[in-house]
Parts: C-alpha cells; structure tokens; sequence
C-alpha cells in the first residue's frame, strides 16, 4: 500500500495547480467567453419579416452574412459618433495623463509634506462610480442650481453654457480626467518609488536639479508605465458611455447615438434591433483591439531601437 500511495503522490501533485484553475476558467467561459461568442453570432444574423409581421411564423431569425457589419460600416450616425468620440479623446487623454504625471512627480518630490494624505485627496474621486460622479458635475453645470453660476453672476461676469455646442466636449472632458487621473498617478507614482535611491544621489553628486532628475531621469524610468496608462486610457476613451448617457437628461445637445456604445444601445434596447447592434459592437471591439495592439507594437519596437542604442 505504501509504494501504491507513493506513486499516485507525483500525479496528484502535478494535477493540484490545474484542479485550483478549474473555477476561474469556468467562470471566463461562461461569463467571457460565452457571451463574446454567443455575440458574434446574433451579429451573423437578421430578423426576416412576413407580412405585417403579425401572427405565428411571421418573423424568423434567418443567416444575413455580413449584412449587418456592412450596415454598420456606413452608418452615418455611428461614424459621426466616432469622430466625436475622437475629439472628446484628444482632449481628455493628454490632459489627464499630463496631470497624472505631473502629481506622481510633485508626490515623488522631497520637499511635499502630507504625501499620504495627498495622494489619498487624487486618489479619492476614482473611488466615485462613474454615474454618480457624472450626476454630480451635471447639476454643477446646470445654471439653475449651480454655485459656480450664482458667484459668476454675483461678480458680473459670463456664464458660458457647458452643456451646449463644444464646450459640452470639455464638460464630459472634464468628468473623466477628474475621475481617471487619481488611478493613473498611482500607477505612475508606484513606478517613481520603485527606481532605486542610489539613482537619484548619483544625479546629485553630478550637479543634476530637481527639474533635470525629473526630465531626463524620472520619466524615462517611468515610460513603461506610461505606455500603460495610455493603453487604459485609449480602451476607455473608446468606452465612453456613462458621462454623456447621465448628463442626456440636461441637455439637448447629448443624442441617444452621441458615442459608438450609445448608438449600440439605442439600437439593441431601443429599437430591439440586436443583430445590428451585435455587429457594431463587434466592430468596436475589433477597433480597439487593433488599436491596442498596433500602440502596442509600436512602444515594443521603440523600446527595443533605444535597448539597441
């Protein structure tokens, strides 16, 4: 018994880590995966109509091909929603990770008191759900019940209407890098506290300020890391659908089909179209896939010619 014992240790040995991974995996299958590929298939799908489409039989999910990607590559109000998804990107990306860069320098710094409680204070309204912190800058926006209005009226000056024409790009602008620029400075601000101090002191003993350590020092050091941040940053630029679904109540100016996620919900709860819908979401997700890959490749390819360097 003792040798049969010893020689099914090795088997249930080598089987444990694989018998630990069967719950996640099912778990990705079933609410991953499945759903991805269920997806793809209503996206090769249409619904046929007979008649007035009343009555048993009259309407039946027949194979469309790629009718519906074709559709959905010249629709004008999902292209206009990419290109005001694009301009409200240009926007947000750069501002946010400039900020977030500069408060992981500045809390990096030696002369910053209460670190911790500052970077709690940046940190704190990424903690926020994204729906509540848009309802909270909506009614900040709104002339009627807005402080910030009633001081600028008080002191005689303009009040510009943030939810109309193209300041509303800046006031859904504004939402996402007040929300998103505490995660980036963490990111960033972790990789700064991991370079080695000896680093810095040999800066210094070569007559390096703080501004020099920061620019040619810090920054390189903490490019991977950036390079991360702008991946994220991309993948949920091209998510927007929170800031301008929770700010359409207030205003005229946000369309149901204002962002390419917007236009894929009107279209499947809306209209009950979900083949069309599948289809653009397809697209949407195929986007950013090879966005991210092709920034990707790119980082890897500079990062390599200056390894080479």
């Amino acid at each position: 018994m003792t040798s049969t014992t010893a020689r099914r240790r090795p088997y249930g040995a080598k089987g444990a880590p694989y018998a630990f991974l069967i719950p996640a995996i099912a778990l990705f299958l079933l609410f991953f995966a499945l759903p991805i590929g269920y997806a793809v298939y209503l996206s090769f799908r249409k619904v046929e109509v007979s008649g007035l489409g009343l009555g048993a039989g009259a309407r039946e999910e027949v194979w469309a091909g790629l009718q519906n990607y074709t559709d959905a590559l010249t629709d004008s109000e999902l292209l206009d929603g990419a290109l005001r998804v694009l301009g409200y990107g240009c926007v947000v990306v750069p501002v946010m990770l400039g900020l977030a860069l500069l408060f992981a320098l500045m809390l990096d710094s030696e002369k910053v008191r209460f670190t911790p409680v500052t970077r709690l204070a940046i940190f704190l309204p990424y903690a926020i759900p994204g729906v509540v912190a848009a309802l909270l800058w909506g009614f900040l926006y709104l002339p009627d019940v807005s402080p910030f209005y009633f001081v600028l009226d008080r002191l005689g000056l303009p009040q510009p209407d943030l939810l109309d024409g193209g300041p509303l790009y800046l006031a859904l602008a504004n939402i996402a890098v007040w929300g998103g620029t505490g995660f980036n400075m963490i990111v960033i601000y972790t990789s700064l506290r991991a370079i080695p101090a000896e680093v810095y002191e040999a800066a210094k003993l070569d007559g390096a300020s703080p501004l020099q350590i920061a620019l040619r020092i810090k920054i390189p050091m903490v490019a991977p890391s950036l390079v991360l941040t702008f991946f994220f940053s991309i993948i949920a630029t091209l998510q927007v659908f929170n800031e301008p679904t929770t700010l359409k109540p207030l205003t005229n100016s946000v369309s149901t089909t204002w962002s390419p996620l917007m236009k894929v919900y009107q279209d499947a709860f809306g209209k009950g179209d979900i083949h069309a819908a599948a289809a653009q979401a397809a697209i949407i997700a195929l986007v950013t896939l090879v966005l991210s890959f092709g920034f990707l490749r790119a980082a890897n390819r500079r990062d390599k010619q200056e390894a080479a360097r």
